[in-house]
């Protein structure tokens, strides 16, 4: 793992958003490989709780040594959504340049006495992609900057067929918008990936923020926008808290 994909707390612009458009391929062209995005919801089987406390220490030792030993390979950040939501009780959100990587750490995981008590609960994989939102000459726009904030909103989007019948320099116009709303909230960070062809979704957006109600706030602006008006509903939103990997199991009981 390069020094480029350890995660910075990006400094403030006044520069506002701009939509990047597609380069067209050239024989002079700098191919920049592209990151793939993981985010797994897991929930803990009921019998874990029959267990006792000696047991449950070792078999979370154990999965947190698995766990750790990828840090250099990932991106890696884990997050308690313990109280939040009945779903899952826990995330992880993991970048990397191996699709290989994200499933032979999955499987590792699994192998685990810990991931015998674990069920996935939701699973979603994206790509970066030219085509993303910076704010100001010199930025990456093919890297994902993450773990910054203390809350991850998580928002799989899916958009109804009026949305695909439309031009791409709409659709291109319209999520711009999106973002120069969330613009006028600065300590909320936004990161959108592409999911198509992954899964039935078209992208996966996130919200990092340390103030929940901000959140809230920039969720009920958006909900004007007309992009947002071909947005199907019944898309599930998470709210996690990042925490480090032990803080995570220890909530489990």
């Amino acid at each position: 793992m390069t020094k480029e994909l350890l995660h910075f707390q990006k400094e403030p612009s006044e520069i506002p958003l701009r939509l990047v458009p597609e380069m067209e391929a050239s024989p002079e062209s700098v191919v920049v490989e592209k990151q793939f995005v993981n985010f797994t919801f897991l929930r803990v089987c009921p019998d874990w709780h029959k267990l006792d406390d000696e047991k449950k220490g070792l078999f979370k030792a154990e999965f947190s040594e698995v766990f750790e030993s990828f840090r250099d390979d990932f991106l890696l950040f884990s997050y308690s959504l313990v109280g939040f939501d009945s779903r899952a009780d826990l995330m992880f959100w993991r970048v990397a340049r191996s699709l290989d990587l994200i499933q032979d750490m999955t499987a590792r995981l699994n192998q685990t006495n810990f991931g015998r008590f674990v069920e996935t609960s939701d699973n979603y994989l994206s790509v970066t992609k030219r085509m993303m939102f910076i704010e100001g000459p010199g930025e990456d726009r093919q890297r994902v900057r993450a773990g910054s904030a203390k809350y991850h909103f998580f928002y799989p989007c899916a958009k109804d067929q009026e949305w695909f019948e439309m031009p791409s320099e709409e659709r291109d116009a319209m999520i711009q918008e999106n973002f120069m709303v969330g613009k006028r909230f600065p300590n909320i960070k936004i990161h959108l990936t592409h999911a198509f062809g992954f899964k039935d979704t078209e992208y996966l957006i996130s919200f990092e923020t340390d103030e929940p109600r901000d959140f809230l706030a920039l969720a009920e602006e958006l909900r004007r926008t007309p992009a947002s008006r071909m947005t199907l509903r019944g898309v599930p939103v998470y709210t996690c808290r990042q925490r480090s990997l032990m803080e995570c199991l220890d909530a489990l009981g």
